[in-house]
């Protein structure tokens, strides 16, 4: 996942239009750089204008990225603050900024300069309030929400049978258990933590919509659907079509899960009513991805399967016994703590190793030896954390890095390949204006690493060292698409409800008091998933996803799920493979390299439309390369769902309040 905080959310804009559609804001005569006031220049072309706010940008960006940083990597109070004043000081700025382009209001421009003043506008998915009192307000609560979701901690029993646990561990039990009642104390455990968010989160909603609203945009989810070369109701039925082209997929995969879930737990737990499936048994916090639940929904057992976490867990082992080596004689349960961490760090790095690997052999640059020095790999011992991982930039000059806490296992993986494509975005972009150094659209950001990961082939990961030899028969063939489908395909529905709850919470269609019965609403509607006991409005669900917190708009992750089988086909063709889509990898391959990186560079310099066709030849985001890959799956999906009852009815699942621990934030 991109970062994206108040100072480096900046969204891509549509069409490269004039200000003329947009609320005219006073003429100032000062800006701020630092907090001293600057003076606009007299007779200030709008070319200049720009030139002067891409270096004022650039040079206020490393002090904004450190604080967010630490914000991240140190959560206490201190930090908290100091991310909060990073991002008024910037949002101040940018407030400046957009009022002073008011002055170029329907003069002639460069067309660079045209989109750099509209891409300024959308320099942040939290608007700043006019009034100085409100922004500090506003910045306050988006700090405080993030610091709640990272030191978040579920807590059961008193003294000393009191128990604590963090996202992290609670995760590992939806991963591991098929204990029905562990997984649901897991999954209920750390909902909780998100229930004092509620009222902070009501009054952010009002803050940033207030913000959208002094910009001259009917609320801030009018504001997020304006970065996409198109107009806000042009992109909400472009999600609409690209859904409407994979849903009978996903409605197949449900379907078979649901039959699974039933033999393993029985008809009467396996669903939920309305032919749903449980929120709490689908082997992640969220439902977004099912790959935890391969024991269960194997097509074929016996069928050989590129399997990594074993041969990760090994590595990690390895590392521990030689960090062991060399500390011999007796130790302390704290040398023996410290050996462990030096064991997951050297393992995380060589993890870390192996996926820059990957990029490095289509023609792309090794890190840079700060990204070695300055990521956090791994959870730190002594402190709270953020351990959702992200990719940053610090400063606009090759000062990149990710933020994980990795362990060995076969997700964990595929996250670094996932997060490095932020980072080679980054890195690719960096010669561009600062206004520039953005994804063609923020989906294609996310699309970047996961279109690497469609190309961690079975014959890949083979090559590696790991995954055994695969035997070819229709039946590995199967389980290989399965494994790809419940990451992806899971996903689908989800990366599409997200925003269409927040784009009814900023426009009020969903009230307060509705919060969560719209959530679970929505859940019903697109995942056909519900929860097992009714979740009234004493909780706020939504805020057990760090996205929501965090306030990144989520609609950037469907379209990447489009967009990453759209990229992959392209650079298969690009590297002469010939055969079935899925068994492309490109590993290795220069042409297709070039091709990918020429990509990378444009960054947001020119619509997404133009820089799609330069890559796939065609100009319209389109789902059929998604439905060709997973061809194969679809028709044996098919095959064993015949005679059953697919589908589900969306009713409401969160009318009565539940009983729960009480939530601790530690």
């Amino acid at each position: 996942m991109k970062p994206v905080r108040a100072l480096l959310a900046l969204s891509i804009t549509a069409a490269v239009i004039g200000l003329g559609g947009c609320k005219k804001e006073p003429t100032p005569t000062t800006t701020t750089t630092g907090g001293a006031p600057v003076t606009a220049p007299a007779g200030e072309t709008a070319d200049q204008f720009i030139a002067r706010v891409n270096d004022e940008y650039r040079k206020m960006y490393p002090e904004m990225s450190a604080a967010q940083w630490l914000s991240s990597t140190y959560i206490n109070d201190d930090s908290q603050l100091l991310s909060a004043k990073a991002n008024e000081r910037y949002l101040a700025q940018l407030k400046s900024w957009i009022e002073q382009a008011g002055r170029f209001e329907g003069q002639q421009m460069s067309p660079e300069t045209a989109r750099a003043i509209q891409l300024l506008k959308l320099g942040t998915a939290m608007p700043p309030p006019k009034d100085p009192a409100k922004l500090e307000e506003l910045t306050k609560i988006a700090s405080k929400m993030e610091g709640m979701y990272g030191a978040g901690t579920y807590c059961k029993g008193e003294g000393d049978a009191k128990q604590c646990r963090q996202l992290g561990d609670l995760e590992d039990v939806l991963r591991s258990s098929r204990d029905y009642d562990a997984q649901l104390d897991a999954w209920q455990g750390w909902h909780t933590i998100a229930q004092p968010m509620r009222k902070d989160y009501v009054r952010f909603v009002e803050l940033v919509n207030e913000g959208a609203h002094d910009m001259g945009f009917a609320d801030a989810g009018e504001m997020w659907r304006s970065g996409y070369d198109m107009t806000p109701a042009e992109i909400a039925a472009e999600t609409d079509r690209l859904w409407g082209q994979v849903k009978p997929l996903y409605e197949q995969l449900h379907c078979y899960a649901g039959t699974r879930l039933d033999a393993k737990y029985g008809a009467d737990k396996g669903h939920v009513t309305g032919n749903m499936l449980p929120a709490h048994l689908m082997g992640n916090m969220w439902q977004q991805d099912w790959g935890n639940l391969w024991d269960i929904l194997a097509p074929y057992p016996n069928a050989s399967v590129p399997e990594i976490t074993t041969a990760l867990e090994s590595q990690y082992r390895a590392a521990f016994d030689a960090q062991l080596s060399k500390n011999p004689g007796k130790r302390s349960p704290d040398d023996l703590a410290q050996i462990e961490q030096d064991a997951r760090l050297a393992s995380a790095k060589l993890m870390n190793e192996r996926a820059q690997d990957f990029y490095t052999s289509l023609g792309m640059p090794k890190l840079p030896e700060s990204y070695w020095s300055k990521t956090q790999f791994i959870k730190p011992r002594d402190r709270d954390v953020v351990c959702h991982a992200s990719a940053w930039d610090m400063n606009m000059a090759g000062d990149v890095r990710i933020k994980m806490c990795i362990k060995p296992n076969e997700e964990d993986f595929t996250v670094i390949y996932h997060e490095l494509g932020h980072v080679y975005y980054y890195l690719a972009y960096n010669k561009q204006p600062p206004l520039f150094q953005q994804g063609a659209h923020d989906g294609f950001h996310e699309a970047i690493g996961d279109t690497i990961v469609l190309a961690m082939t079975p014959k890949y990961l083979q090559s590696i060292g790991l995954a055994g030899d695969q035997q070819v028969s229709e039946e590995s063939l199967i389980n290989a698409q399965m494994r790809m489908a419940l990451a992806k395909v899971s996903f689908l529905p989800f990366g599409l409800m997200i925003d269409r709850w927040r784009w009814g919470v900023f426009d009020g269609s969903i009230k307060p008091g509705d919060y969560n019965k719209a959530w679970w609403d929505l859940k019903a509607k697109y995942q056909g998933i519900a929860p097992v006991n009714a979740r009234g409005e004493d909780f706020f669900d939504a805020g057990a996803k760090y996205h929501v917190p965090a306030n990144t708009p989520y609609t950037r992750y469907f379209l990447s799920h489009v967009l990453q089988f759209q990229f992959y086909k392209a650079l298969c063709d690009a590297s002469g493979f010939k055969g079935p889509l899925y068994e492309c990898s490109f590993y290795g391959n220069k042409e297709a390299g070039a091709k990918f990186q020429a990509m990378l560079s444009k960054g947001a310099s020119q619509p997404w439309q133009k820089t799609l066709k330069e890559l796939t030849g065609g100009e319209k985001m389109d789902a059929s390369a998604v439905l060709e890959y997973f061809d194969p799956l679809q028709k044996w999906l098919k095959q064993q769902n015949e005679g059953k009852t697919c589908g589900w009815q969306s009713t409401t699942t969160a009318a009565a309040p539940a009983k729960q621990e009480t939530p601790k934030q530690g």
